[in-house]
């Protein structure tokens, strides 16, 4: 079908319409006249294409950097044809029309570069194995593998670490290349825990003035930028009053709880929620010159929800749930303690429109957002919403 293409939308494709339909297209840039090749339709409203020939194309067109980021191939990456600028102004118009449409707030977003530019950033990536045991990427929105040996956005010696050998088709395999220079390679399999075959099984990464020793699986900001990033915009925004209490949720290994820890003082308390055991481990031996930082280990609904915390009053709140937003019960659990400011950090736009309204609707006000392009040439960015009341 021949497309003319609009607006882009969440998820990394751009808007056209066809005989009434709704056409989500890839591969393509609004403005652009293409042809385009239906590749999932069920029936219904809308059906899925991508941009198989470029009649007229937009001035923020460029080729792609990667040979296997094309139809049909590798779905890692979503915005290698476009520039670094239209990359952001798309991510940016994303995050506007998510927060106007699921949130009802009209809010200016501009996408902030973070250090390296657009290719060698990806310091974790996970592989899928083909039938011939060759390591690559599936395909977008498939199960079929594309085997590389290259990943243009993986930090150099990556994916090389695995590509010039074979391994077991059942296998996934997990890349992480830390701040020490040295890449750890675990092999993940459904039916038993992960296996590392490379490195020293120590990750050593560097963040807010801290170094952090973490086992291979725990999880950790991809970009190398952009926990300082997300830390520092944390640090502007929580202001936790000297001896006051600070939650973080979702804390991962307590890089939040660091930067509340130095805000709150010895007199004051932070309170880290995660559920991943082996996080809660790292974070409890990285911080352990903090005492004022205390753990809970289990699902944040159930925590907030217990007996012991019932009468906690958080002067401030922190949360970085994961990509399907926080949720009603864990908002309202929120507001019920009458925090007076909220930080939410967020991977998803939609997600966090969603928990952005949740919180409206408790009294609160969406008082500043940022939003940093944490994962080029893919449609995925970084967001961080203060909500006060």
């Amino acid at each position: 079908m021949e497309l003319e293409v609009g607006a882009p939308a969440h998820g990394g494709h751009c808007v056209a319409r066809f005989e009434g339909r709704v056409v989500f297209v890839r591969h393509a840039l609004p403005g652009e006249r293409v042809l385009a090749e239906v590749t999932e339709d069920h029936g219904g409203s809308f059906c899925r294409a991508d941009a198989v020939r470029v009649d007229a194309a937009s001035p923020d067109r460029v080729p792609q950097p990667c040979p296997v980021a094309r139809p049909g191939k590798c779905g890692g990456c979503d915005w290698q044809h476009a520039t670094a600028d239209a990359q952001r102004r798309i991510k940016a118009q994303v995050v506007a029309e998510q927060l106007r449409r699921i949130a009802d707030v009209e809010w200016p977003v501009a996408v902030e570069a973070l250090p390296g530019g657009l290719l060698d950033w990806r310091s974790r990536v996970r592989m899928a194995v083909d039938p011939a045991g060759r390591p690559g990427f599936r395909q977008h929105r498939g199960h079929a593998v594309v085997p590389v040996e290259h990943c243009p956005i993986a930090v150099p010696g990556a994916v090389e670490a695995v590509a010039d050998r074979r391994w077991r088709r059942d296998l996934e395999l997990e890349i992480v290349a830390d701040d020490a220079g040295e890449v750890h390679v675990s092999e993940l399999r459904p039916d038993r825990p992960a296996r590392l075959v490379a490195g020293g099984g120590v990750v050593v990464e560097r963040a807010v003035g801290r170094e952090w020793r973490l086992s291979p699986g725990v999880f950790w900001q991809v970009h190398p930028a952009a926990a300082d990033a997300l830390a520092d915009t944390v640090r502007e925004w929580a202001q936790a009053p000297a001896g006051g209490l600070a939650w973080d949720l979702y804390g991962g290994v307590g890089l939040f709880a660091a930067v509340l820890a130095e805000q709150v003082g010895a007199d004051g308390s932070v309170l880290v929620v995660e559920s991943a055991r082996r996080s809660v481990s790292d974070g409890i031996a990285n911080l352990g010159d903090l005492p004022q930082v205390r753990w809970e280990v289990g699902r944040v609904e159930r925590v907030l929800g217990s007996p012991e915390l019932a009468d906690e009053r958080p002067d401030v709140v922190v949360l970085d749930p994961p990509r399907k937003g926080a949720g009603r019960a864990v908002v309202d659990a929120i507001a019920d303690r009458d925090p007076e400011r909220v930080v939410h950090v967020a991977c998803d736009p939609a997600a966090l429109a969603r928990d952005v309204g949740l919180f409206l609707d408790q009294g609160y006000t969406l008082a500043g957002l940022r939003a940093f392009d944490a994962f080029p040439m893919t449609h995925h960015v970084e967001c961080v919403a203060l909500l006060t009341r």
